[in-house]
């Protein structure tokens, strides 16, 4: 807990990013009036790691609306499809070609999943994957800041101010029919089990269309108090995003401490104080 006479007091709870032992550590959050609120230079840009596969998979069904690929459409091993891909249900392994599993039998997290959903755009847009989520996501939402340097799993940079920008467009989708940004939030293959990188085996293991779902994984990165709807994303590189549509609260920090144990102690405790002060 900061002291009273601490000059960060009065960014409770952001400014407990500052103990994360970062050299970058930054955080808004919105509450649940609208307001938002920031610690920290919110324009440093970060590679935000797999906080990626959220704008990556909002491309992929942008792609989908305009007809270049379906949901449906055969992709990776054999029996997986584009749904499967995205909500990691293709059982391809994490970083290699793997195969670990048949389709639709365990949730399995995979880098892989989503570098060939990202060759999968460029192919049928005949626009290098990079470009069509600029042009897509990146451009129309003001994300300015925001580029994507490697792999569509994991290499965007961007800062908080742009992921602000992105989390308006996850609660009030203007890119995306309603109905696709509400599929992307509901449970694909829902009684999957699987692991949770760095917290453990979940049964069930609920993800989206690319966000992954708190539904009633324990112990989780959003905290204690999170309810079964929220969801988002965390990444290696110490970033965090997520969405309490019940709370009416959504945090972003970001920072350039790699995942580890550290994390583990840190965020559920940080999720759970910025849900308090802001819902």
């Amino acid at each position: 807990m900061i002291p009273p006479d601490d000059p960060r007091h009065g960014a409770e709870p952001l400014a407990m990013v500052d103990d994360w032992g970062a050299g970058v550590a930054t955080a808004a959050a919105v509450d649940a009036t609208g307001g938002v609120h920031r610690h920290g230079d919110t324009t440093q840009v970060v590679r935000i790691a797999s906080v990626t596969k959220l704008c990556t998979a909002w491309a992929t069904l942008v792609a989908v609306e305009e007809g270049a690929i379906a949901l449906s459409d055969p992709l990776g091993p054999a029996g997986s499809t584009v749904r499967h891909l995205l909500c990691h249900a293709s059982g391809l392994d994490f970083d290699t070609d793997a195969v670990i599993a048949p389709p639709g039998r365990r949730r399995i997290y995979s880098n892989t999943g989503y570098d060939l959903l990202a060759e999968q755009v460029g192919a049928a847009s005949g626009i290098p994957f990079a470009d069509y989520l600029a042009e897509a996501v990146l451009a129309p939402l003001g994300m300015r800041s925001s580029e994507l340097r490697g792999s569509a799993a994991k290499d965007l940079h961007s800062n908080v101010e742009d992921l602000l920008a992105f989390s308006d467009e996850l609660v009030h989708p203007r890119l995306l029919h309603p109905d696709t940004a509400a599929a992307a939030l509901a449970p694909q293959f829902p009684d999957l089990a699987g692991v949770l990188p760095g917290w453990g085996p979940q049964d069930p293991c609920p993800w989206g269309l690319g966000p992954e779902l708190r539904g009633t994984k324990s112990p989780h990165w959003t905290g204690t108090t999170a309810a079964p709807g929220t969801y988002g994303h965390f990444g290696r590189s110490g970033t965090l995003f997520w969405i309490d549509p019940v709370a009416g609260v959504r945090c972003i920090a970001l920072s350039d401490r790699e995942f580890d144990s550290w994390a583990v102690e840190a965020w559920p405790p940080f999720s759970d104080a910025v849900r308090a002060a802001y819902a």
